[in-house]
C-alpha cells in the first residue's frame, strides 16, 4: 500500500493538463494542489487539536484565539461570531472559556460601556509561541527553499485562496 508521502509525490510528479479555461493554457494539475493543502490543512490542525488537549480548549476555542490575535482591530463577541459561523450562544460559551483558562480578556468600551473588546492576553502568548514553534520553524525551513519572488507569489496565491474562501463562508457554502 502507498504511503502518503508517495502518493504526494506522484501526484507532484503529474504534467500539467490543459486547462479548461476556454484560452487552452495550461494549468498546474488541480488535484495535486487539493492533495497539498489537504495534507497542509490535517498537518496544521494536529497542532492545533494538540494545543487545544494542552491547554484544556476546543479547537473551535483555538480558531477563536487566532481570529482575535490576526483580527486587524478590538475583535468584538460579535465580530468574532461572524467570523467563525456561531451562535450567539455558543460564542458567548466560547469566550468565557477562554477568559477562564486566561487565554483572553474582555475591556468594556470607554465611551459605550456595551461594547465589549476582545484581546488575547499577554500571559497566553507565551504558551502559544512555544506549542506552535515547531509550526514556525517549519515554516521558515521551507520558506528558506524558495526566492524571494516565488514567496511572492505563493503568498498571492494563498491571499487569494483565502479569499475564494471567504466567499463560501459568506455565501452559507
Amino acid at each position: 500500500m502507498a504511503s502518503a508521502d508517495d502518493r504526494e509525490s506522484r501526484a507532484g510528479d503529474r504534467e500539467p493538463r490543459e486547462g479548461s479555461a476556454g484560452d487552452g493554457a495550461a494549468v498546474t494539475d488541480l488535484q495535486a494542489f487539493a492533495v497539498r493543502l489537504r495534507r497542509m490543512n490535517g498537518e496544521i490542525n494536529r497542532l492545533v487539536h494538540g494545543f487545544a488537549a494542552d491547554q484544556g480548549l476546543h479547537a473551535t476555542d483555538v480558531q477563536a484565539l487566532a481570529a482575535i490575535l490576526d483580527s486587524d482591530g478590538p475583535m468584538t463577541p460579535g465580530g468574532l461570531r461572524e467570523h467563525l459561523g456561531l451562535t450567539s450562544g455558543a460564542v458567548t460559551a466560547c469566550v468565557d472559556r477562554l477568559e477562564r483558562a486566561g487565554h483572553i480578556r474582555r475591556v468594556r468600551e470607554s465611551a459605550d460601556r456595551r461594547v465589549v473588546h476582545l484581546y488575547y492576553a499577554a500571559d497566553a502568548r507565551s504558551a502559544a509561541r512555544s506549542h506552535f514553534r515547531p509550526l514556525a520553524d517549519a515554516t521558515e525551513a521551507a520558506r528558506s527553499q524558495f526566492t524571494a519572488d516565488e514567496l511572492s507569489v505563493v503568498l498571492r496565491f494563498l491571499a487569494a485562496m483565502n479569499e475564494e474562501l471567504s466567499t463560501l463562508r459568506s455565501s452559507g457554502r
